[in-house]
């Protein structure tokens, strides 16, 4: 744990005092009209409908909505090795904060939304504030939406699990490019770090919550 300590591991997917829903890089500059990646862009467009509909049963339902954006590097020189920066690293060279490309998608967006963003790596949650503030908040199951299954998702998959946290993944909310890819790490890598479902049997698990708090008290 290098040091952190856990906030619990998490079989309480239905609670959702306990849990929030992290949309990834679900902005402007990935998923708008000018995304710096197309194809994944046409492929998230099926999704986005879920996603929506995610957030909305979420904070109706006292589920913390947060946004995991990439703000560009500030700046800095040549971003890593990796061969994504190939593609990206110019792409996104000019982005900062508050800029079209690095704000929310405006149907997923609410003020009482938290939007951590980051300037560096390819995962929301490898040396950034994320985790740590999500714990702070007493958050203890996350609930993984938006892009992309082939990178930035299970990387913020494995570091959550590595911190303790519970994660779940609904299907409908998610997208990797192309498609069917996406499906087989859903299969084979995200069911190995989290429960996988779908928005609709989420939701239902909230409500049931929610319901029976109602009863309890």
């Amino acid at each position: 744990m290098s040091g952190q300590e856990r906030p619990g591991t998490a079989g309480r997917t239905g609670d959702p005092s306990t849990t929030a829903v992290v949309c990834v890089e679900c902005q402007q500059g990935v998923l708008g009209e000018d995304s710096v990646l197309p194809a994944l862009r046409d492929d998230a467009r099926r999704v986005l409908p879920g996603i929506e509909r995610l957030v909305r049963a979420a904070r109706g339902l006292g589920v913390r909505v947060v946004h995991a954006t990439f703000e560009g590097g500030l700046g800095a020189g040549e971003p890593g090795p990796a061969p994504l920066w190939r593609t990206l690293g110019a792409r996104t060279a000019g982005w900062a904060p508050g800029l079209p490309a690095t704000t929310v998608l405006t149907e997923l967006y609410s003020p009482d939304d938290l939007v951590l963003p980051r300037h560096h790596g390819l995962s929301p949650a490898w040396g950034t504030e994320l985790l740590p503030v999500l714990r702070t908040h007493g958050v203890r199951t996350i609930v993984l939406a938006g892009v992309s299954l082939n990178v930035a998702l299970p990387l913020t998959a494995g570091e959550a699990a590595h911190w303790g946290f519970g994660v779940v993944v609904p299907r409908d909310a998610v997208m990797g490019t192309p498609a069917e890819y996406g499906e087989l790490v859903l299969a084979h890598t995200m069911a190995m770090l989290g429960r996988i479902t779908t928005v609709d049997d989420l939701v239902a698990d909230w409500e049931k919550s929610r319901l029976h708090e109602t009863w309890s008290g």
